[in-house]
């Protein structure tokens, strides 16, 4: 039998107990998104410059693109998404915010997923979190005002 996708929100408790551990990511391979794919990731969300300071962790099977050899990150995950999954909104309050979601799901790759370089499709991904530091919620509300005046300066 075979369960869909499906994204819920947890508990903060439990999403510390289960989540906040990268062992607790399937895959073979556990890697955090470099500095320079979390700017660009930033510049494509229309974020403020330094939005994101928690990492940004990835598990699979394989950590780099079949055809270019690129590291696979969030960037490729965030700029696949963009391309009529989520909004730029959703995916920065998702990365921002302080309530925690978690993917429930069968135990293949994360769906959709292609390399921002190359346009590869990427199967090998498995699980993407981020360790949330939580903005306040108005500090967030300032980040969507920011994102929606296309202002990139960096958060204070």
């Amino acid at each position: 039998m075979t369960r869909q996708r499906e994204t819920v929100e947890v508990d903060p408790v439990l999403f510390r107990a289960v989540y906040d551990s990268p062992a607790a990511l399937p895959g073979r391979h556990r890697w955090v998104t470099p500095e320079h794919d979390v700017r660009r990731i930033e510049k494509l969300l229309g974020m403020p410059t330094a939005s994101i300071g928690a990492p940004l962790w990835v598990s699979g099977d394989e950590p780099d693109c079949p055809k270019c050899g690129r590291r696979q990150t969030w960037l490729d995950i965030v700029s696949s998404a963009l391309k009529g999954v989520h909004d730029k909104a959703m995916i920065a309050t998702v990365i921002l915010g302080d309530r925690k979601y978690v993917n429930t799901e069968v135990p293949d790759g994360i769906a959709g997923v292609h390399c921002v370089d190359c346009h590869t499709p990427i199967e090998g991904l498995r699980s993407f979190k981020c360790h949330n530091w939580a903005y306040a919620f108005e500090a967030l509300e300032a980040v969507r005002e920011r994102m929606a005046n296309g202002v990139s300066r960096p958060v204070p």
